[in-house]
Formats: C-alpha cells, structure tokens, sequence
C-alpha cells in the first residue's frame, strides 16, 4: 500500500507535466513560466528552491551531531539568501527582462563575460542534483528495500520528463501541492514527536551544554569559520539560475520582491521542523539504525502509521524530485541560452527549445553517474555547489549593479581568480576555509581589475570596460 501510494505521488508530477505542456509555446514560457506566476505561486516555488534533500535530510544529520553550530549554511544560510535576493537583486535584473544570469553579465560586461560565466556556472549544478538524486534514493530504498541505484534511475527517469514536459510550469504547480502536503506532513509529525518528548524542558536536559550554541567561540578562526557557514548558500546561492528563473517567473515586480520575502521567512520556521524532528526522534530512539541522513525516515517507517507514511514519504519524494526538476532545468537553459546561442545568435526559438530539452537529457544523466559513483554526505554536496558559484559569480554579480567603476577586467579577473585560488586552497588544505580565501581573491581581482582598465577604458567610448546596463 506504501509503495503504491508513492508510485501514485510521483507518475502524478507526469501527469502536472502533460498539463503544463500545454501551456508552453515559446522557450520563455519553459524556462520562466511566461512570467506570469501570481503570488502564491511565486512564493510556493522560491520557499521550495532548496526545501529538498539537504533540509528534510542533510542538516537533521548534521544537527544531531554538531547542535546549531554545524546548521548555520542550511536552513539559516538559506533564508538570509532568499531575503538578500528580495532586498538587494530582484528588482534590478526584473527590469532588464533578461532570462538567465548570464544575460546579465553580457548586458553589463560584455560577450566574454557572458560565455566565462555560463561555463561556470553550468558545472556547479552537478553536485546539487547528484545529493538530490542521493537523498531520493535513500527515500525509496527504505521504503522498498530496492538497491539505492535502481531508486536513483527511476526517480531521475521521472524527473526528467516531467521537466522536459512543461518545464517552469511543472516545477510551479508541482512545487506548490508539493509544499502543501510536506508542511502538513511534517507539522503532523512534529506535534506527535512534541508530545512525546515532553516538551522544551525534557529536550534542554537530554541535549549537550553549547548544543544550541549560536554564536561562534570567540577566536579567529572560529569566526571565519562561522562565515564562511553564513556565505556559502547565502551569498553563494545568490548567482544561481535555479533561484533566479524562479524568482524572476513572478507576473510583476512587486511580486517577485514580496515572494522572496515571503519564502525567506517560511524557509526560516517551517525548515526548523526537520531540525525539530530529527532531534527528538535521537532523543526518543538512541537506537535507530542506519546512518544520520536516515534518522527521519526510519523514524517514520519504524513508529509511524500507515497514513503518516503515505503522507511523508510520498510527500518528500516529491519535494525532492521537484527540487531537482528545478535545478536540472537551470543550466540546461544557461546552456542554451548563453552557450548555444552565443556561437549561433540567430538561432529560431524553437530550435533553442529543443537544444534546451536535450540539454536537460544529457544533464540528468551525468548527474545520474555522479550520484551513483559518489557515496558522499548530502550536506558537503550542496555546499560544494554553492561555494563554486560564491568564489566566481558573487562578486562580479555584485558589483556590476551597485559599482559603476566595475568593469569587463574586473569582472574576468574575478572569476578566474576566485575560482583558482579556491580549487588551490582545497588542493593545499589550508587551515582556513578554501572558500573565503577564494572570496577573498575574487573581491581584491575586481578592484584590481577595474582600476587598472578604468583609464584606459574611459579614453574609449566603445571599449566593452564602458558598457553600462
């Protein structure tokens, strides 16, 4: 009865994606629903950006281990993202109606800048499907007792059609029933859990000194540290084009602004309950076998009933799937969009739909290799991800819209030696993080940059260092 109900839950998001399908004409309407969401949708799929694999399974395992110091990066990392993405990007790169990021840096840098970006960008999306792509093999492997890879093959089978369906409208519809049975799912749960443990008094008593912890210990390296948690979803996620096509899929302006407020601050209470969940069920169960990313959903299978089961495995596989669909479709659009079409600039619309959609088939499947040939924590993998964009794009990104002085040089110089110097620190295993070291390289090559070309740039009105958005 379990394994038929989640069959049901996932061959329905097929079944969304035929119906989306045809409401897609135009690779707009794919990639950005036509950007035509109204609020609720638009907030419904921003909140589920990340709500997936790292924050139903990843940062429970890492909360129970390491209390509110080791979750810093998710969920609170998260929400400080969505919120600096309302508050300081949306309405800048709304107006300019562009459909990726990297459109951006073409507008604001110049062509080069658009292509170095887009082969950056692309490659840091891999690691974040391959965790998701874990975590729902984890899911469907407790509950059917079928080898992890099989699980990973089907869901990504399902995945990848949905997405090749209908794309953003998929993602929208699917993500905001989605939502819908995963918070209720998880307040059910959460309330049964609250009751059995005691409350707050018996959870404070069977839990370490410093376990709820929030600031860092007083030293240097502790306090980079600490940063370096806060960066890396929430400044690193911030040049994605996952976060981006959602955000930017809002009907208007005002819209997109108010659904990342809006998904910030769901992000912030409703990703607690996993945190909630998970620690009681240590407390309650010591003894849970498997591995921490497994605490929950032993926890659910081995002291849940029917009904519970249904409604939290059926509705995790979902979100999980729905994050991925997300997060496949974002750089099989920079690819095409940024890449393709940056070689064949006139290329019709529906040509560059279906170089997209292959672009979707050929991502899946490396992410399919990945997932399958890496047994690693699903934590590490998300925060792999958002450190590569952090230490290339961020900067750049950043200083194009609130810097006039930033230029083309500046911006190239900051990718190649954010990016250089953190794949040197990781190779060096330097005592301080890789990634701020990195951050740091790509924020002193922009001002380096910018002021070395700025002379020259300004004695050439149509040197590419002079374009302005």
């Amino acid at each position: 009865m379990l394994l038929l109900c989640i069959a049901l839950y996932l061959l329905s998001n097929i079944g969304v994606g035929v119906w989306a399908s045809r409401r897609v004409t135009t690779s707009q309407d794919f990639v950005l629903a036509g950007r035509r969401l109204p609020l609720v949708l638009a907030a419904s799929v921003t909140f589920a950006t990340w709500f997936g694999s790292e924050t139903l399974m990843g940062a429970p395992a890492m909360f129970v281990e390491g209390g509110v110091q080791a979750v810093i990066e998710e969920p609170f990392g998260s929400a400080l993202c969505l919120f600096l993405v309302g508050a300081f990007f949306t309405r800048p790169l709304y107006r300019m109606g562009i459909t990726t990021f990297c459109d951006y840096f073409r507008i604001r840098f110049g062509r080069s800048a658009e292509l170095l970006s887009a082969v950056m960008m692309i490659p840091s999306y891999f690691s974040w499907i391959a965790a998701q792509l874990i975590a729902i093999g984890i899911v469907l492997s407790v509950v059917t007792d079928v080898p992890r890879e099989y699980c990973i093959l089907f869901s990504a089978l399902v995945v990848m059609i949905y997405t090749l369906l209908g794309g953003m409208w998929s993602i929208s519809i699917t993500d905001f029933f989605h939502n819908l049975i995963i918070v209720v799912a998880l307040a059910v749960l959460g309330v049964i859990l609250w009751q059995e443990v005691g409350g707050w008094a018996t959870i404070q008593q069977r839990t370490r000194p410093g376990f709820f912890r929030f600031l860092p210990h007083p030293t240097l390296k502790g306090w980079v540290e600490y940063l370096a948690a806060w960066f890396t979803i929430g400044l690193g996620s911030i040049p994605q084009q996952d976060i981006f096509q959602r955000v930017m899929a809002a009907k208007t302006e005002d819209t997109s602004v108010r659904a990342s407020y809006l998904a910030s601050g769901l992000y912030l209470t409703i990703a607690m309950l996993p945190l909630f969940i998970a620690l009681s069920a240590r407390i309650l169960h010591p003894n849970l076998p498997g591995d921490g990313q497994l605490i929950i959903p032993n926890m659910v299978m081995q002291h849940g009933s029917l009904p519970l089961q249904i409604l939290f495995f059926g509705a995790v596989s979902s979100a999980i799937l729905s994050v991925s669909s997300g997060a496949i479709l974002a750089p099989a659009t920079v690819f095409g969009e940024n890449i393709v079409k940056f070689f064949r600039p006139d290329l019709p619309d529906q040509a560059l739909l279906r170089v997209i959609r292959w672009a979707i088939v050929v991502i899946t499947l490396i992410c399919v290799i990945m997932s399958t040939a890496r047994d690693t924590n699903i934590f590490d993998l998300v925060g792999e991800s958002s450190a590569f964009s952090l230490v290339s794009l961020f900067v750049p990104l950043t200083a194009g819209i609130y810097w006039k002085r930033a230029n083309l040089t500046g911006c190239l110089w900051s990718m190649a030696a954010g990016l250089v110097v953190w794949l040197g620190c990781i190779w060096l295993e330097t005592d301080y993080s890789p990634m701020m070291w990195g951050l740091l390289a790509s924020t002193v090559a922009m001002a380096g940059g910018s002021f070395i070309r700025n002379t020259s740039a300004q004695s050439d009105p149509h040197s590419p260092d002079t374009l302005r958005y």
